[in-house]
């Protein structure tokens, strides 16, 4: 099942979406629901709109946090010069700084280098801690697909990834959460990256370091996770710069495809202006 968030009006609101590829008899349409599926049961309210007369937002703002995992694949440690951890290396990102399809993911005037990073993410649905491993799949809502954006030359000079990860607009998420995927499935799933139409990352969940039984039972020995929480399980190799007026999208096979556009001043502008 595919569950969004869209706009089609003054107050977003949450449907069930069927594709023209589910060989259903309503293709392309989303089944519109009574409430928030993650926070409270729900109902179909027997409205249906097409798909392509809404505005899908972020399936999930979440209500607490973003828990985000570094170098959680050995061939982007590599190519950035880093070694594989020995523990996890998991960091926040603020939930401001979440964004949905479409939406324009803001360049900083204090970087000259912004980068993307495409990334299966799971999404929390009920109260947890000290999850066993063996447990997870109970606390799992669902996934979809994130794009943990990167002031990559903050973060060299800040000695920590606050500022580099959280600015607002870096954490775009969608199309749509899929809650029908097992864990055995979501762990061997190609994730591509384009900038403008070209391939920049081509990787599978199965090269993932930790899996995502590991990564949740993790997170949550030391932090309780809610409801609508989100995790990023890392990215693949291949992240690369971006820039003002280029667009970016992230596939991942059987969740849907997330593309943004990058907006906002180029860094040589911002340079200029500075001049002046």
């Amino acid at each position: 099942m595919r569950i969004a968030r869209f706009a089609a009006g003054r107050d977003p609101q949450y449907g069930v979406v069927e594709l023209a590829e589910d060989g259903g008899s309503h293709p392309d349409t989303v089944s519109v629901l009574t409430g928030d599926p993650i926070a409270m049961s729900v109902q179909l309210t027997g409205e249906r709109k097409e798909l392509s007369s809404v505005r899908l937002l972020a399936p999930v703002i979440p209500r607490s946090k973003i828990v985000a995992v570094g170098r959680n694949y050995a061939a982007h440690a590599a190519e950035m010069g880093d070694e594989v951890p020995k523990t996890p290396l998991t960091f926040f990102k603020p939930n401001t700084s979440v964004i949905g399809p479409g939406e324009p993911i803001m360049y900083p005037g204090a970087s000259r280098e912004v980068s993307f990073e495409g990334e299966l993410a799971l999404v929390i649905g009920r109260i947890c801690k000290e999850v066993p491993v063996s447990r997870v799949p109970e606390v799992i809502f669902g996934y979809t697909v994130a794009n943990d954006v990167t002031a990559r030359d903050l973060q060299r000079s800040d000695g920590q990834w606050a500022r580099a990860k959280g600015y607002d607009t870096f954490c775009p998420l969608g199309p749509w959460i899929t809650t029908h995927q097992q864990i055995e499935e979501a762990a061997a799933l190609a994730i591509r990256t384009t900038l403008d139409g070209e391939l920049r990352q081509d990787g599978n969940t199965k090269d993932m370091i930790l899996t995502i039984p590991e990564l949740v039972a993790y997170i949550s020995s030391y932090t309780t996770l809610l409801p609508g929480d989100v995790i990023l399980t890392g990215t693949p190799s291949g992240v690369g710069p971006m820039l003002p007026g280029q667009e970016v999208s992230v596939e991942i096979e059987g969740i849907g495809t997330l593309t943004n556009p990058v907006a906002g001043a180029r860094p040589d502008e911002t340079s200029k202006q500075a001049e002046q």
